[in-house]
Formats: C-alpha cells, sequence, structure tokens
C-alpha cells in the first residue's frame, strides 16, 4: 500500500480507498492496487507490482472489465507517468481532464 499512498500525490483527483486508488467519470472507472512479490527468498526487494484495471460503462450502467496492465518501475515519478499515459491511451482522452 506504500506505493498507492504515494501515487495520491501524483493523482490527485483519485480516490483512495484503503485498498486502491480509484478513478471514476461517467464512463469509465480505473482502479490501482498493488502487489507484492511474497518471494522472500530473492536478495534484492523488487518495486510492487501495481496493476492498472479499466473497465468502461456499458449500456445497462455497469461498469465492464475490459484490460489491465501491470507496472514495476522503481521510480516512482516515472511509474506515475507510465501510468498516466497508459490510462489515457485506454480511454483515448487526457486524463487530467475526464476524470475529475
Amino acid at each position: 500500500m506504500e506505493t498507492l499512498k504515494l501515487l495520491r500525490d501524483y493523482f490527485p483527483m483519485a480516490v483512495f480507498t484503503g485498498k486502491c486508488l480509484l478513478f471514476i467519470s461517467e464512463d469509465w472507472r480505473v482502479e490501482l492496487s498493488e502487489h507484492k512479490d511474497s518471494d522472500f527468498s530473492k536478495a534484492a526487494a523488487e518495486p510492487s507490482t501495481i496493476r492498472v484495471k479499466i473497465s468502461k460503462k456499458a449500456l445497462n450502467g455497469e461498469f465492464v472489465p475490459g484490460h489491465y496492465e501491470d507496472f514495476q518501475l522503481a521510480l516512482l515519478s516515472e511509474l506515475a507517468e507510465q501510468i498516466e499515459k497508459y490510462v489515457q491511451s485506454a480511454i483515448g482522452t487526457n486524463l487530467r481532464e475526464n476524470i475529475e
């Protein structure tokens, strides 16, 4: 959860639920969740994996899961930048303008 808490500063329009960072608009739902590697036999600790799930609202009003991507970048600013690019490409619009 530490990485998600740090990402809140990069995405002030997101809501932190205690479990994930969540962006919601009329047509989209974007969820960022953090997954740690539980293999303690590794010498160096790898950065957490941030899974980005994107769902689009269907005609019946339910959010239909679309696709997801896992990000594992050590530098927080690079992680935030790449997540933002991915989400903008997936939803076809500027994240900061339409998911606020």
